[in-house]
């Protein structure tokens, strides 16, 4: 028996190598001859050898009944293109060998042209065979389609797939097409890509498991009300045409043993407005991805569900009445427009949180308190604005590390400009810059300590008497711009303006006065006593004097230190010094002063004594004659207008 085996394998090896080598190319074409590939196993000692690809060769001439005894018992796949009105009839009598039994379980046609019976022929050819996985693709009827009477008894099959069905009859009867599918008693069936607009409920209790019609045009009529997909665990309706959620909650209501639905990328919306849905209890695994949904999607979603996808939709805010989702383990909100990370009220048992490219800006740090089960979060790509706020949410990867998934390539600024582009685990502030109370002290004590510097230098300069003496000056100044025409302005009318201590006045009218304005010259000096206009103020007689004076002259003595006028006299006087450039100040030092006793805010006396020359008044009488010449000699000029009867009213 084992030598008959392995000559029939060696004579079938022999034969397929023999049109391997005399049929290079061969058209495919069941009319003439059919070209195929088949996979092969031929086993011997234990061990396999696969023939890959082999040239099968039909025709009426060539080939006879017993060649397919042979394919059918070693042949596990079988593809077949170019199938038209005709070839079809050779195509059904091949397929027709294959009966239950054989060893064929997969058949792919691509490229079929057929009219409408031919192709029910195939089906019902393919049904009652050894096929168990059908993938018919490419298909264009031809003809009308019409009423056939389907023998769904005895099939081998388990899954049927048909893709890019065109259908050129404009006018149909649905129950024609679509109750033969509806009522296939398989466990599998997709029809994709087909401009397909419905399909019927089966009329029986369907044994259908899963259901793929994705990328056809179906609407929100699909299954409704429909009790006989008891069994159904997978349904996909990816890219088709559905809009109300509502309507598809209800459409699952029936379907009691549904596991997975696919509604991506139809045009679904909820508009909320208390509207409940009705969801299959059993569905734990949702994908409502690239939809047109917003915040109230969260009121009508299946309460058991684990997985969800809500990916590229409209979703801006998770309202915080939503229907509570105690099951649900991975939630996907990519692609939306929420601001921040969600909190888990309504999520008790989420591990997975996809919610990348939303418009978040500083997520908050205490999503992880608020979701304590999240075991990974995705949250890159969002335009991340890179300041305080956002330092809490980086100590989280430090703290959890490995939580953040895509961490830290996904994690840019985007935000300011000048930090764009910066990976969140290169940004870093200083806990002073992010502290607002420990930045608020630190700025109070520094703003207490400025003002204590300043106040203290303030009172040590005597900055507020300065004030106080400039704001006078500037009023005596601003009345005098503002005098009538006649009234004469700071013309020279004296030789000296006299400032000193009034316990030093004995020494000026017993000692200065009468040696200065009499003996030779005529000098005109200017007192208080005797030159001070009665009805203007003292500081405003003080400018005026000074301003109409030659020279200044300065009685220093302890007593001069310890006036309050002489201090004025001093400021308006240097003050003229520096604002006409001049050398207007003469400085008599009557009695020697200690440093110690010269207030801190005489700064401007003791620079004057520390620059200039002063005159001393000598002890010795002899060297007084010197003194009176050295000082007549400092106040010499010729005033504009001097007075004709000053020196003989003083003689």
């Amino acid at each position: 028996m084992t030598q008959n085996m392995s000559f029939l394998r060696n004579f079938f090896l022999y034969k397929c190598l023999f049109v391997l080598t005399f049929w290079n190319h061969v058209s495919l074409s069941v009319e003439d001859e059919l070209l195929t590939s088949i996979s092969n196993n031929f086993p011997e000692d234990g061990s396999n050898q696969k023939i890959k690809s082999l040239l099968l060769l039909y025709s009426k001439s060539y080939q006879s009944k017993a060649s397919f005894v042979v394919i059918q018992n070693t042949t596990e796949s079988l593809s077949l293109s170019e199938i038209t009105n005709y070839n079809v009839k050779k195509l059904v009598a091949l397929l027709s060998n294959f009966k239950q039994g054989s060893r064929l379980q997969n058949l792919t046609l691509t490229n079929v042209s057929v009219d409408w019976n031919a192709l029910m022929e195939i089906f019902q050819t393919v049904w009652h065979s050894s096929i168990e996985y059908f993938n018919i693709s490419s298909v264009t009827q031809l003809s009308d389609i019409e009423r056939y009477n389907f023998n769904y008894s005895g099939t081998s099959m388990k899954a049927l797939t048909m893709k890019k069905i065109r259908i050129t009859d404009l006018y149909f009867s649905q129950n024609n097409l679509y109750k033969i599918f509806a009522d296939m008693n398989i466990a599998d069936m997709t029809i994709a890509d087909s401009e397909m607009i419905h399909m019927l409920c089966p009329s029986s209790k369907s044994p259908f498991r899963y259901l793929n019609f994705l990328k056809n045009d179906l609407t929100d009529f699909l299954f409704q009300e429909c009790n006989n997909l008891l069994q159904l665990e997978t349904l996909i309706l990816h890219k088709n045409k559905f809009e109300s959620l509502r309507k598809v909650s209800f459409m699952t209501s029936r379907m009691k043993s549904l596991k997975y639905l696919d509604m991506s990328n139809n045009l679904l919306r909820h508009d909320g407005a208390d509207v409940k849905c009705q969801w299959a209890e059993s569905l734990s695994e949702l994908d409502l991805s690239s939809n047109q949904l917003a915040d109230a999607v969260f009121e009508c979603l299946p309460v058991n569900i684990k997985k969800l996808s809500l990916q590229n939709n409209q979703i801006s805010n998770i309202p915080r009445g939503m229907v509570k989702l105690e099951s649900l383990e991975e939630l996907n909100l990519a692609s939306n427009r929420l601001a921040d990370l969600p909190e888990c009220s309504g999520f008790a048992s989420l591990q997975f949180l996809n919610i990348e490219m939303n418009s978040i800006l500083t997520p908050s740090a205490d999503f992880f308190q608020s979701c304590p089960r999240v075991r990974e979060l995705q949250a890159g790509h969002n335009p991340f604005k890179c300041s305080c706020e956002l330092q809490a949410f980086i100590g989280l990867e430090r703290q959890l590390g490995g939580k953040l998934f895509g961490w830290p390539a996904a994690y840019v600024c985007e935000y300011p400009e000048g930090l764009r582009g910066t990976e969140l685990k290169d940004f870093h502030l200083s806990r002073l810059a992010c502290n607002t109370t420990l930045l608020l002290v630190t700025a109070l004590l520094l703003t207490l300590v400025l003002v204590a510097v300043v106040a203290f230098l303030c009172i040590y300069l005597d900055v507020p008497w300065y004030v106080r003496m400039t704001w006078q000056w500037t009023q005596t100044k601003r009345r005098a711009w503002h005098n009538p025409a006649g009234d004469q302005g700071p013309v020279l009318q004296f030789h000296a303006f006299i400032s000193y201590s009034e316990r030093d006045s004995l020494w000026v009218k017993n000692e200065l006065i009468p040696n200065l304005e009499k003996g030779e010259g005529c000098v005109q000096l200017c007192q208080h006593e005797r030159n001070f206009i009665p009805g203007k103020s003292i500081v405003e007689n003080i400018i005026n004097c000074i301003e109409k004076s030659y020279k200044s002259i300065f009685v220093l003595s302890p007593n001069f230190v310890q006036s309050e006028w002489c201090h004025y006299e001093l400021y308006f006087a240097h003050h003229k010094l520096f604002s006409e450039n001049s050398n207007s100040l003469i400085l008599i030092l009557l009695e020697p002063i200690p440093p110690y006793l010269i207030p801190a805010r005489y700064h401007k006396l003791k620079a004057l004594m520390a620059k200039r020359t002063y005159m001393e008044w000598p002890k010795e009488r002899s060297k007084r004659a010197l003194f009176w010449a050295n000082l007549r000699a400092a106040i010499s000029i010729n005033l504009p207008k001097a007075d004709e009867n000053w020196c003989e009213e003083t003689d």
